[in-house]
């Protein structure tokens, strides 16, 4: 019956501890830079904390709970990163606001000579 009992509670760890470094720390840390304007300001940082968040719940999908940790912590991370680089930037009155992201362009097909 202990045997039993420690078995369940091992294979509980995995999700508990998914739950505390993804779902609160990491998702929170996302939002915070989120708010903190890191889209703009941060980019590298603020891409790289989206990505390992999104693959974070994505391995974490296939119950490889190990996994999704370390990406949680790795976009945990970056998200911190992606903050206050963003909060420096606003905090120094010289610095120039980053170029948005031009749209794609599309090229015209070419006309066919006969």
């Amino acid at each position: 019956m202990r045997t039993l009992v420690l078995a369940v509670v091992l294979a509980a760890c995995g999700p508990v501890a998914y739950v505390n470094q993804v779902t609160l720390k990491a998702d929170d840390a996302v939002d915070d830079a989120r708010a903190a304007g890191a889209e703009q300001a941060s980019p590298y940082y603020w891409t790289r904390a989206t990505q390992y968040l999104r693959m974070a719940h994505e391995v974490a999908g296939r119950a490889d709970f190990q996994g999704a940790n370390r990406f949680g912590r790795l976009a945990e991370e970056a998200a911190i990163k992606a903050k206050a680089e963003a909060e420096a930037h606003r905090a120094s009155p010289d610095s120039p606001t980053p170029a948005p992201t031009p749209a794609p362009t599309t090229v015209a097909p070419a006309k066919e000579t006969p």
